[in-house]
C-alpha cells in the first residue's frame, strides 16, 4: 500500500516550507520514526519522520526546493507499486479533484493533495511570498520566468537561478582550502535570528541593569530536590533555572508593566504572563513560550519548560508558540557557559528580557571583621526605555533578586 509523505502545515500563517536536507534516498528502506527529510519555515526548523515502513519509492522535490504546505513530498511503499499520480501537479484514476472559488482542493487524500493553491488562470503570476520578495530586493523581473514550482507556481529555486544568471556569484561548494577561506550559505533560521536581532536593536532604546542575587536558597531546595530523587520519592526534578523563572513571573505579577508590548503609540499589558524561554538548538535559537506561566505551580511550570525546550530541540514544535509576539517576557539563561555578565536583546514588541548568568561566590561582611563567602548568581535585565523608565526596571529587577532570595520550595 503506497503511503504519501505530505509537507505538514506548521501553524496558520505558514503556506511553503523548504526542504532543507534529505536523510533519507530514493530506493531505501525506511522504517516508522525514521527522519526522511529536514524543512524549514519563515520561523523555524523541523524534521519529518516517516509514518510508514517500506521503501522510498520516489521523492518529488530536491534539497532547497519551497514547497506548499500539504503537497506529496514523497511516497513510501512496496517494490513496484505505481507512484506517478501521487506526483504533485499530477492527476491519477484515484484522484477527483474539486474547484471551489478559484481555489483547488483533493477531495481524496493520498493523491496529489495539493490544497489552496491558486491558479493562475487570472493572468496574474503565481509566485511564493519568500520568493517575490527575494526578487522584488534583488530588483528582478520574474514575469517571464517559467516557474518549476507546482502548477508552475515561480518558487524561491527559481529566482535564485535567475540571479545567478543575472551576476555570476562564487559557489562555496567549489572552495578548497587553499583559498584560505570557506563559505557556507545561511540557513533559513540563522537569517531570521540576524533580522530580528538587528531589527531589535535599531528600533528600540534599550538599556541593561545588573545586580546579583544570593542563591543560597535556590541551592538548599535543589540539594532536597536531589535527595528525593535518589530516594525515589521526589515528583519532578527541578532545576535552577525553573526555580528562577518562578520567581520572575512573580515579579512580573506585581510589575505589570514589564509584562508588556510596547507598540509605538501605546502599550499593551498582559493579565496573564507568557513566559518565553530562549532554547540553544543544533538549528539555531529558538524562542517558545509557556502561555499562562503564572497559572502553573513549580512543578507544572518545570515540565512545561522541559516540554517545550525537547521539542524544540526535535524540530517539531509548533511555529506559533516561537512568535515574538506570543510571550510578554523571555528569559535567557547563560549560566551553563559560564557567562559572569551579558546583555540580552529584547525580542520585540516585548518590553524586557532577563538574562541569567553563572554563580560565583562573592565576600559579604558577616559582621565583627569576619567575611564569608556567598554564592551569587547575576542577573542583567535589558528593557525597552521607550514602555519603562529606569526607576521601575530597577525595582522589577530587585523584585527578582527578592524572590529568588526568600525562595522556599
Amino acid at each position: 500500500m503506497v503511503t504519501p509523505v505530505i509537507m505538514p502545515k506548521q501553524g496558520q500563517s505558514v503556506e511553503t516550507c523548504i526542504i532543507t536536507r534529505w536523510l533519507k534516498r530514493k530506493g531505501e528502506v525506511v522504517h516508522t520514526g525514521d527522519i526522511l527529510f529536514s524543512y524549514e519555515t519563515d520561523k523555524a526548523a523541523f524534521d519529518m519522520e516517516s509514518t510508514a515502513d517500506g521503501l522510498l519509492l520516489d521523492v518529488f522535490f530536491d534539497e532547497g526546493a519551497e514547497v506548499p504546505v500539504l503537497v506529496n513530498v514523497a511516497v513510501i511503499g512496496s517494490a513496484g507499486e505505481e507512484t506517478e499520480s501521487y506526483r504533485p501537479g499530477k492527476v491519477g484514476d484515484k484522484t477527483e479533484q474539486v474547484k471551489t472559488g478559484g481555489v483547488v482542493k483533493a477531495a481524496t487524500p493520498g493523491v496529489s493533495q495539493i490544497q489552496e493553491i491558486q491558479e493562475g488562470g487570472d493572468g496574474k503570476v503565481r509566485i511564493s511570498p519568500r520568493a517575490k520578495c527575494l526578487a522584488e530586493g534583488k530588483g528582478l523581473n520574474y514575469n517571464n520566468i517559467a516557474g518549476s514550482g507546482p502548477n508552475g507556481r515561480i518558487i524561491i529555486n527559481d529566482i535564485e537561478e535567475a540571479l545567478r544568471g543575472k551576476s555570476f556569484q562564487p559557489d562555496a561548494s567549489r572552495l578548497t582550502p587553499d583559498a584560505g577561506y570557506t563559505e557556507q550559505p545561511l540557513s533559513n533560521v540563522r537569517k531570521m535570528i540576524a533580522k530580528a536581532m538587528h531589527t531589535s536593536l535599531q528600533n528600540s532604546a534599550q538599556l541593561t541593569h545588573h545586580m546579583s542575587a544570593d542563591v543560597s536558597s535556590l541551592l538548599e531546595a535543589r540539594k532536597f530536590i536531589r535527595n528525593e530523587l535518589a530516594a525515589d520519592t521526589g515528583k519532578q526534578d527541578i532545576s535552577l533555572n525553573d526555580m528562577i523563572c518562578w520567581c520572575v513571573i512573580k515579579a512580573l505579577r506585581k510589575f505589570p508593566e514589564a509584562n508588556s508590548h510596547f507598540l509605538d503609540d501605546r502599550i499593551k499589558t498582559f493579565n496573564k504572563v507568557h513566559l518565553g524561554i530562549a532554547v540553544d538548538t543544533p538549528r539555531g535559537l529558538m524562542v517558545p513560550v509557556i502561555k499562562n506561566a503564572d497559572e502553573m505551580d513549580l512543578i507544572k511550570l518545570s515540565q512545561e519548560l522541559n516540554s517545550v525546550a525537547e521539542t524544540c530541540r526535535k524540530g517539531n514544535i509548533n511555529p506559533e508558540l516561537l512568535q515574538s509576539t506570543a510571550a510578554s517576557f523571555t528569559v535567557s539563561n547563560l549560566g551553563a557557559y559560564g557567562v559572569e555578565m551579558f546583555t540580552p536583546v529584547i525580542n520585540l514588541p516585548q518590553t524586557g528580557i532577563l538574562g541569567i548568568c553563572t554563580i560565583i561566590h562573592r565576600p559579604v561582611d558577616a559582621g565583627n571583621g569576619v567575611f564569608r563567602f556567598i554564592p551569587v548568581i547575576g542577573l542583567s535585565l535589558t528593557y525597552d526605555h521607550r514602555a519603562i523608565d529606569g526607576g521601575p526596571a530597577t525595582l522589577f529587577l530587585k523584585e527578582i533578586k527578592e524572590q529568588i532570595e526568600k525562595f522556599r520550595f
